[in-house]
């Protein structure tokens, strides 16, 4: 999948999410808030002049968001972002209303409507967990102008070939057919398991 298909599941697939900005005391603040658009490389919202969520976007221009799908833990999917927002204003907005429809019970008048401005998060990182897959599947997505960063754990030539990590994998998903071991990132949970087993401090965390 490509960055493009992540962010259609976000609003396709699951549209509402949990997003995360930082007060003025540098403390956490949460809300729940509809991905309404996206397009090759960004994700657009609404949100009220008037509310402290706007006054955080604008003072910070940045936020956090989780999406999750699934009736259970173990049939879900978690699509997670982190990136730059910037204020459209309200051309966007009847085109958002257009798509997401249910907004007008919210805001049924044009008057009303003109308390709402457009966000969009055009530059960012993500994340792709799905627990539904076995093993689990794992994928690491950017778009905009924002690049791909190597996270998680990786085995260096200082491997023996010994096995040890293996044994602690809750996936099984490190190949040993070859010295230095191989960590498939796609299943893997990042754990730590591997770098707290190895004898050689071979596995190192990015």
């Amino acid at each position: 999948m490509t960055a493009k298909d992540y962010l259609h599941y976000i609003v396709h697939e699951i549209h509402r999410t949990i997003v995360a900005t930082v007060d003025d005391d540098g403390l956490p603040v949460t809300c729940a808030i509809d991905m309404m658009d996206c397009d090759d490389s960004s994700l657009y919202f609404l949100t009220a002049k008037g509310k402290r969520f706007y006054d955080r976007l604008i003072k910070r221009g940045f936020l956090a968001l989780t999406a999750m799908k699934g009736e259970d833990t173990m049939s879900s999917v978690a699509v997670s972002v982190r990136g730059k927002v910037r204020e459209l204003g309200f051309e966007k907005i009847p085109a958002l209303f257009d798509k997401n429809p249910y907004m007008r019970e919210i805001y049924p008048t044009d008057e009303s409507m003109k308390a709402l401005t457009a966000f969009q998060i055009y530059e960012g990182d993500g994340e792709w967990f799905d627990l539904s897959k076995k093993p689990i599947e794992r994928a690491s997505f950017s778009f905009g102008k924002s690049e791909d960063k190597a996270e998680g754990y990786f085995i260096t030539d200082r491997c023996i070939g010994c096995g040890s990590c293996l044994d602690v994998c809750p996936q099984n998903c490190i190949d040993l057919s070859d010295t230095p071991a191989d960590i498939r990132q796609e299943n893997c949970l990042h754990c730590g398991n591997c770098l707290s087993a190895c004898p050689t401090g071979a596995v190192v965390r990015r």
